[in-house]
């Protein structure tokens, strides 16, 4: 198994279990994160070596990245797994899966690459070199039968955790927050560029947020040391701490979401998060100016954001590069704060979706992991007796 990344690692540590449940002598080995690792995995690599974000990060990492694939190939080729999962991450795994699957082992992707939002010309690379697609979102599977690919709709393991019906008082006491405040959650990303180009502008909205509500409360949730300490920097150089309640969090961000009356956050998977949480949200992003017009000409949707996506309709504001101004987030999630029954109509919409996604994700793809296992197994035991 190859992941990468926090989200990858969670996937297929919930995959790991569900085998595991029903043939408890499988090896699971490759590169993976803590919570693989806590299933049993054995990590020849850490996952977040994979953690690349965007075209300039991936070109720096390229070398490095490339010897460690060689020598995972090397010793796949070795061992022979009786199959290979590669979870995400695909401009590592889908090279890596074309090898294995012309050595005979059969190559199981999970998390379709989003040739839906742009790069739709890999799906013939993806047809070389993957035996079995897990698509997490139902609007993927008719692009795979189209192409002839085989695919099985496993629906999004958040959906599973997360509850239908998130309690906003809970979370408030969790988080020793008075009951009646006004609270917003920003969340500016889980990498360190991410926050890097997002933190300034995500705490200027906030400073014109307090400016026009002084009792508003500011959550920030970011996951590692670093983040922190990036946007902490950031907050600092700006004088703005003692002006605004703003607090920092280590995690907590499901919390943090739940327990929030509106949510500014980066586009990617806490998007889906807060919409799972039946969060009113405005989406926001920054990158390098030529980046940004990059994936812009490629990109084949109106949209970034996954509730957007989902919906297939422009549900929640998304404000990009030059939009994403303090002003304008600001006035956004105002109009939100000021507009209970849009709250109440966007959080019944985001129900229904979360219905949809709701499939027991980790079963259904243990599902279409587990006869190239007990196969093997079979033949082994066959081979013994």
């Amino acid at each position: 198994m190859v992941a990468g990344e926090a989200s990858g690692d969670l996937l297929a540590a919930h995959l790991i279990r569900a085998i595991r449940a029903r043939l408890p002598s499988v090896r699971f080995y490759g590169i993976g994160g803590p919570k693989m690792q806590a299933e049993g995995f054995e990590a020849l690599w850490p996952s977040e070596l994979l953690s690349v974000n965007g075209v300039t990060e991936a070109i720096g990492s390229f070398n490095s990245l490339a010897g460690i694939r060689r020598k995972l190939l090397k010793d796949i080729r070795r061992t022979r797994p009786d199959v290979f999962i590669g979870v995400d991450a695909p401009d590592f795994n889908l090279w890596l899966e074309g090898k294995v699957k012309s050595d005979g082992i059969p190559a199981i992707h999970f998390v379709s690459p989003s040739i839906w939002a742009w790069r739709g010309w890999r799906i013939k690379a993806i047809a070389r070199a993957v035996t079995h697609m897990l698509c997490l979102f139902p609007f993927e599977m008719p692009i795979y039968e189209r192409a002839g690919i085989p695919a099985t709709y496993v629906g999004h393991p958040l959906a599973d955790e997360l509850p239908m019906e998130p309690n906003q008082q809970m979370a408030r006491e969790r988080l020793d927050l008075p009951s009646d405040a006004t609270i917003v959650a920003l969340l500016p990303g889980s990498r360190q560029s991410e926050v890097s180009n997002l933190a300034d502008s995500f705490i200027a909205t906030a400073e014109v947020i307090a400016h026009r509500r002084p009792e508003t409360i500011f959550l920030v949730p970011l996951t590692t040391r670093e983040t922190r300490e990036i946007f902490s920097e950031v907050l600092y150089r700006r004088g703005s701490a003692e002006d605004m309640s703003i607090r920092l969090l280590f995690g907590h961000a499901v919390d943090a979401m739940t327990a929030a009356d509106a949510v500014l956050v980066a586009s990617g998977t806490a998007c889906l998060e807060a919409a799972l949480l039946k969060r009113p949200m405005v989406i926001s992003y920054r990158t390098t100016r030529w980046q940004f017009r990059l994936i812009k000409r490629m990109a084949y949707l109106p949209w970034v954001g996954l509730p957007n996506i989902l919906l297939n309709e422009l549900v929640v504001p998304e404000l990009l590069q030059d939009d994403a101004t303090p002003e304008l987030m600001a006035d956004a999630i105002e109009k939100w704060l000021n507009d209970a029954d849009s709250c109440m109509e966007l959080a019944n919409r985001f129900t229904a979706l979360h219905h949809e996604l709701r499939q027991g994700t980790a079963e259904r793809a243990a599902r279409v992991v587990l006869p190239y296992l007990q196969d093997s197994v079979s033949a082994r035991e066959a081979g013994a007796s």
